[in-house]
């Protein structure tokens, strides 16, 4: 991915490939939400090998673009993880996951989240994707409108199972 300009009211946000030396900024975005603290994301020591792990898994493959956008210092302000998946439904579609979208808590509801979701969609057609999806927990009811004002359906129920971790 080529680094991107998103010219907001605020300012020119630089959204482009995340870098390993952003993974502390990325655990702490979603460590500053409430639903994904609730999961366990948090910024512990004792973690931060599985999240390096995890980083380097999703940057070795050519499907996922884990995306930052950052000020233009540098700064980390919000995170997405885009997944290309191919799929023999609907005529063979190539589909473009939309995960983990957040944004920094000083940040929002300054069209940042908006800005990094429309790039997503324009931008689709280069990834191979002809239908753009995503979930949203349940209970982010204000998220589920700010996606219903962005263009997408809710038109799927979705379910997880939970894995045993095996030692």
């Amino acid at each position: 991915m080529v680094d991107v300009t998103l010219t907001l009211p605020a300012g020119d946000v630089l959204l482009r490939r995340a870098l390993s030396q952003d993974l502390s900024a990325i655990v702490g975005l979603l460590a500053d939400d409430s639903i994904s603290a609730s999961r366990g994301d948090a910024d512990r020591p004792e973690d931060r090998v599985a999240y390096e792990r995890a980083f380097a898994a999703i940057d070795a493959d050519p499907a996922q673009q884990l995306l930052v956008a950052t000020s233009l210092l540098g700064e980390v302000l919000a995170t997405m993880q885009l997944t290309v998946i191919p799929g023999l439904a609907r005529v063979g579609s190539t589909r473009l996951q939309i995960e983990a979208v957040r944004v920094r808590s000083d940040q929002r509801s300054r069209g940042l989240g908006g800005a990094m979701i429309r790039w997503a969609v324009q931008n689709a057609p280069a990834f191979g994707a002809q239908l753009v999806q995503l979930t949203s927990d349940a209970a982010r009811v204000d998220a589920h409108r700010f996606y219903e004002r962005l263009g997408f359906t809710a038109s799927h129920v979705g379910f997880k199972h939970a894995v045993p971790t095996v030692s």
